[in-house]
């Protein structure tokens, strides 16, 4: 039976939208299964842990078009400290882009580690307008791809999914400014603020 490690890669794993999408994949793992985030300070407690599963599902956002640094540095001291058995390992990613393409980079960076490093390559769920899809109606159509891709994972017969909100660009863009713009007023910024550099200070 498979016994799966999920590792949120997100750099704001304890209040993530990937934190989010790992839950549901627990609830329709049917098999063994533990999650955690990954921190600066447990790469080599995390690279020990892989012998004891079969499976790796890594959960995480899409940045600037790749992985982000949080599972980039780890990847790095896996590969100085590989496990003798080498796991399966799958992907679980989100992008605030409407289309799920826009993840196809950061799939394939995963999957030359996992070809340079001896990793079997598994399932890939891409996901997207992940910023806000949990939190509309549309959350459903996630929640039935995560189920598929729990079931896949479990089973070992991998493939590729992917899912969005059923959004014209237009009407996306438009639920977008609507979203940040009451996003930004519950902490206390405006519309205007927001459309300049100042928010960064």
């Amino acid at each position: 039976m498979a016994k799966i490690l999920i590792l949120n890669g997100s750099p704001r794993a304890p209040k993530s939208n990937s934190k989010r999408y790992a839950e549901i994949f627990l609830k329709y793992c049917g098999c063994p299964a533990e999650y955690c985030g990954i921190t600066k300070s447990n790469h080599e407690e995390l690279c020990r842990r892989f012998r004891d599963f079969t499976d790796i599902l890594l959960v995480f956002p899409l940045y600037a078009d790749g992985i982000p640094v949080t599972l980039l540095n780890f990847l790095k001291t896996l590969e100085q400290n590989p496990p003798e058995n080498r796991p399966t390992i799958s992907v679980l990613i989100n992008c605030g882009f409407l289309e799920a393409r826009q993840n196809d980079v950061a799939v394939k960076m995963a999957e030359l580690f996992c070809r340079r490093n001896g990793y079997p390559f598994g399932s890939v769920l891409k996901i997207g307008s992940g910023e806000a899809i949990l939190d509309t109606p549309f959350q459903i159509f996630a929640a039935r791809k995560i189920r598929r891709l729990a079931a896949s994972v479990a089973s070992g017969k991998h493939c590729t999914l992917q899912t969005s909100m059923p959004l014209s660009p237009s009407m996306f863009v438009k639920a977008s400014v609507s979203y940040w713009v009451n996003y930004g007023a519950k902490n206390g910024s405006a519309k205007e603020q927001m459309e300049t550099m100042e928010i960064e200070k």
